[in-house]
């Protein structure tokens, strides 16, 4: 049902009385440093949707409003994404929606009016609007918020508003593979706000190694308040790679203290549409330091011809293999077995092994392969993955299932809006 998807956020405006008890808190797990994951799902979002629907019980009225929500989200998305806008069935959206979000609703005894916003699973949804394979997103990236509050900068520390933001915030319309860690485990020392500062390629492969990533991104924010409880000034900074480098840089200011989450929202928000605006023009591109070079044979030379001489091997006819980095989702173990078997079936792979695990999350496979690295890619295009990245590191996905079985449309019920 959808009301086992309902995803409630704090409403940014009530005009009227609304449901209370609805704002669930997201990431709060008392004092440790960890925060919620962000949603990584990929999934598509909606927002804005408008319904007003009356109906004899509230709880009815509030069901018919998600449903015609669902309705008018796919119609908006499938024109957003060149479709024709025409509906499908409910069961089918059933199948399609990941959450719907409530940005404000307002219940009444018999009447629901609400802003929402609807969440699509892009496999499904991108598979049958044709647009699945179409989708191109930048290299994982490992994103890291600092934040500069009271002259100290904290990233995964502790928690801060500015991890949170990140963690709330929905990738599934970004251009940008964002690569969050949630805080917990050695995240406090491997990711902290002096690390942003190094430039050391060869340790920065080390971590990027740990989460499955290719570069670094890190969104900076320095608050300031103008006195307790008063305006709150943000300044915010999109920077990338290991020397740091500025993308982009503004200012925000709110009004009230209690308003920082909405002024965070709104910075993550800039952030994000700058790295995406850098990717299209060519500046957010991988730094080739941080790729993964093999160390370069050396020749043994006999300096002393009095003793027994080493014989020179010639390399080039010894097939050694090329090591070749291979990011995969892996949802469970059995994905793990199930990708490593699939990898080394390839021709000209003689090995494949997981050396970095990631469970739920992006592993990271080490393959040996006789030949060039960038005759794997088509040896795993033909066999269904989809491939990222160049050289010796490479990100595949296995293509999404086209959804199965559409109905006959049903004509959507009468909103029946009234004034008052």
């Amino acid at each position: 049902m959808i009301a086992r998807r309902l995803v409630r956020l704090l409403p940014l405006a009530l005009a009227i009385a609304v449901t209370g008890g609805i704002v669930a808190a997201q990431g709060d797990n008392g004092g440790d440093a960890s925060t919620t994951p962000g949603d990584s799902s990929g999934s598509y979002e909606v927002s804005g949707v408008q319904v007003d629907v009356t109906a004899k019980t509230a709880e009815a009225a509030r069901t018919g409003g998600w449903r015609i929500a669902q309705r008018k989200g796919w119609q908006m998305l499938s024109q957003r994404l060149g479709g024709d806008g025409s509906l499908v069935s409910d069961g089918t959206l059933d199948s399609m929606v990941s959450g719907i979000v409530v940005e404000n609703e307002q219940i009444g005894p018999n009447r629901y009016v609400a802003r929402l916003g609807v969440l699509f699973s892009r496999a499904r949804a991108g598979a049958l609007l044709g647009v699945a394979g179409r989708s191109v997103r930048s290299a994982p990236m490992l994103t890291i918020p600092i934040e500069w509050s009271g002259g100290a900068g904290q990233a995964f520390e502790q928690k801060t508003a500015w991890q949170e933001a990140w963690s709330r915030y929905r990738t599934g319309n970004s251009a940008i593979d964002y690569v969050r860690p949630a805080g917990s485990g050695p995240d406090s020392l491997l990711l902290n706000a002096g690390q942003a500062g190094r430039p050391g390629r060869a340790w920065w492969r080390t971590i990027l190694d740990q989460y499955g990533a290719s570069d670094i991104l890190i969104p900076v924010v320095r608050l300031s308040r103008q006195w307790p409880g008063g305006p709150i000034i943000g300044v915010f900074e999109a920077r990338h790679g290991p020397d740091n480098r500025i993308i982009a840089r503004f200012t925000l200011r709110v009004g009230n203290g209690d308003a920082l989450p909405v002024l965070l929202d709104a910075g993550v928000k800039r952030i994000d549409d700058a790295y995406q605006a850098a990717l299209r023009g060519g500046v957010l591109h991988t730094d080739p330091g941080l790729s993964y070079r093999l160390p370069t044979a050396t020749e043994v030379v006999d300096e002393e011809p009095g003793e027994s001489a080493v014989e020179a091997v010639d390399t080039a006819d010894v097939p050694t293999g090329t090591a070749i980095s291979i990011q995969v989702d892996t949802p469970g173990a059995a994905s793990v077995s199930a990708t490593e078997s699939a990898l080394r079936g390839v021709p000209g792979v003689r090995s494949a092994i997981t050396t970095s695990l990631a469970l739920g999350g992006v592993s990271v496979m080490r393959v040996a392969f006789d030949g060039d690295p960038a005759a794997l890619r088509p040896l795993l295009e033909a066999r269904g993955w989809t491939v990222q990245g160049s050289g010796t590191t490479l990100r595949i996905r296995r293509a999404g299932a086209p959804s199965q079985g559409q109905g006959a449309t049903p004509a959507p019920p009468p909103e029946n809006a009234t004034n008052g």
